[in-house]
């Protein structure tokens, strides 16, 4: 009979199966052994044929001598593993879970020749020089950000990074958080992450190229390019340069409903900030002369990164949803998560898919795809808006979306698409004022009220600024108005609004406080239990 293998070690764990255990021809089925240990672990089933068929090994207690007799000659240093035995059918099968190893790389040795094997799908393949050097630092607990250089402190500024620090915390940087952070070692010697981070890196293959083509492809023509950008220096400057770049060669459609006006952008912002932390943040620093590529097309936009998947499981057979975090780089996504550019738990692609099916304009087929293969890694967002134009530009099936004070709360509707708890005259659509957006609903009051249910009439323009005050709350007046591409003024109006209506409160002085969004306690308490 046939048998179900996932039943048996479950649906996410990697696995070979052999007809019997080969003594003659151990390399077929000891470079698994390799490659489990090697990578996240895995499972070898011996008694099961090529079609599934349950065939038993014979005397399965000494198979498993043989086995670790065998393993003990053939793989060094020996890797972790333990046996199970099964019964199906009068027939045994034997089941060897390997388990990660800590003392990578493991090598094959046998035929004068000495090969660490790692998994990329299902099969076990040569190591290239490129991820034994990867495998040496697993072994040795280190990474490539936490490696020190030969590079001095004292020879490098990083204003860009306290500045953007303070920006998004409002907190201060100080000379000790250089050590505690991992960018300095106790010798005064940048790490390799320092070295990404100072102002002008080091590190000369940790550029961005960006080039917005002309078409849905690169072919040659007699425009290739719309424009371009190569981008150097530190990490900052290239997520923040590379995303100005999406900015500016993007565009946003709106459309006016009873409550205002639906922005409709080519891409979500925050899916695009989430895929470049990515390509940066946990690509391999170790391919030298390999950058990130950002490749706009008309109807798509293409980020590459050099580096598999760290577990080396190609990404498009894993459950995107569902996808645990194993960090490559821990002190680049240690740093990067103290700036608020990342979270700790690693839930990126589920947060990319989810910030695309809450646009107004999102179908399924235009849902962020992801692949990889053992030296590449490409995140593919398409353009929301490719191929409409007017009342084409929401599909008949799309629900209008109330726009509130925060993206990431959505207000619940009623079937006739009200909103409920909030009154139907809290927007005049004859009221010149309301209409301009600067006026607070009336019934706008944090006391009591779930932060998600605070809303007002606004103007896109002000609910840019506002998005802006939430990922910068120390940054100055000028540099607010700078990022939402307002005027002073307007920036100044904004805060007054907000402020007046009890949104936002100032923390600290005027020069080196920071604002701070207002969440009532019974939010917050909501908030931590899930």
């Amino acid at each position: 009979m046939k048998f179900d293998i996932a039943k048996l070690i479950g649906e996410t764990t990697d696995y070979d199966k052999k007809r019997e255990l080969e003594i003659r021809r151990p390399k077929s089925w000891c470079k698994s052994v390799c490659a489990f240990a090697n990578g996240s672990g895995g499972s070898l089933i011996f008694g099961i044929a090529d079609d599934d068929t349950v065939v038993g090994v014979e005397d399965a207690h000494k198979t498993g001598e043989k086995f670790s007799e065998i393993v003990k000659q053939k793989i060094d240093p020996i890797p972790p593993f333990n046996f199970n035995y099964e019964v199906i059918d009068g027939k045994t099968i034997m089941i060897v879970t390997v388990e990660p190893g800590d003392q990578t790389p493991y090598y094959y040795i046998g035929d004068g020749q000495q090969i660490a094997y790692y998994r990329m799908g299902n099969e076990s393949i040569p190591a290239t020089a490129i991820k034994i050097r990867e495998l040496v630092l697993r072994g040795t607990n280190r990474s490539f950000d936490s490696l020190s250089t030969d590079y001095k402190f004292e020879n490098y500024d990083f204003s860009r990074l306290r500045s953007v620090f303070h920006s998004r915390t409002g907190k201060e940087f100080t000379e000790n958080d250089y050590e505690s952070w991992g960018i300095v070692d106790r010798n005064g010697k940048l790490t390799n992450a320092g070295a990404l981070l100072a102002n002008e890196s080091p590190i000369r293959h940790s550029r961005l190229f960006c080039t917005r083509w002309n078409g849905l492809d690169q072919s040659h023509g007699l425009m290739d390019a719309l424009d371009d950008a190569e981008i150097s220096g530190s990490l900052i400057d290239l997520l923040l340069e590379g995303l100005a770049f999406v900015r500016r060669n993007s565009h946003k459609m709106w459309h006016k409903s009873p409550d205002g006006r639906v922005e409709l952008p080519d891409y979500p912002e925050d899916s695009v900030l989430e895929g470049l932390v990515n390509a940066l943040i946990h690509r391999s620093y170790l391919e030298i002369g390999s950058e990130v590529h950002l490749d706009m097309f008309d109807d798509r936009i293409e980020i590459f990164s050099p580096g598999g998947m760290y577990e080396n499981r190609p990404v498009q057979e894993c459950d995107i949803m569902q996808i645990k975090s194993r960090r490559r780089n821990p002190v680049l996504a240690d740093i990067f998560s103290r700036l608020k550019y990342m979270e700790r738990r690693g839930s990126g692609f589920k947060k990319i898919c989810n910030e695309y099916a809450h646009q107004v304009n999102y179908r399924e087929e235009l849902k962020p795809t992801f692949r990889s293969n053992d030296s590449d890694f490409v995140i593919t967002f398409y353009n929301l808006n490719y191929g409409m134009s007017g009342d084409n530009s929401i599909p008949q099936s799309s629900p209008i979306v109330p726009q509130t004070v925060s993206d990431r709360h959505k207000l619940p509707q009623t079937e006739d698409n009200s909103t409920p708890g909030i009154s139907s005259n809290v927007l005049d659509s004859d009221n010149p004022r309301h209409q301009t957006g600067t006026k607070l609903a009336p019934n706008l009051a944090p006391n009591g009220t779930k932060w998600h249910q605070a809303q007002f009439s606004y103007s896109p323009e002000m609910y840019n600024f506002f998005k802006v005050l939430r990922n910068f709350p120390g940054g100055t007046v000028p540099f607010l108005a700078t990022e939402a591409n307002i005027s002073e003024r307007s920036a100044h109006r904004y805060l007054k609004i907000l402020k007046d209506s009890g949104i936002i409160k100032r923390i600290g002085t005027h020069r080196k406080g920071y604002w701070e969004i207002v969440t009532p306690k019974t939010e917050e308490k909501g908030e931590e239990e899930q």
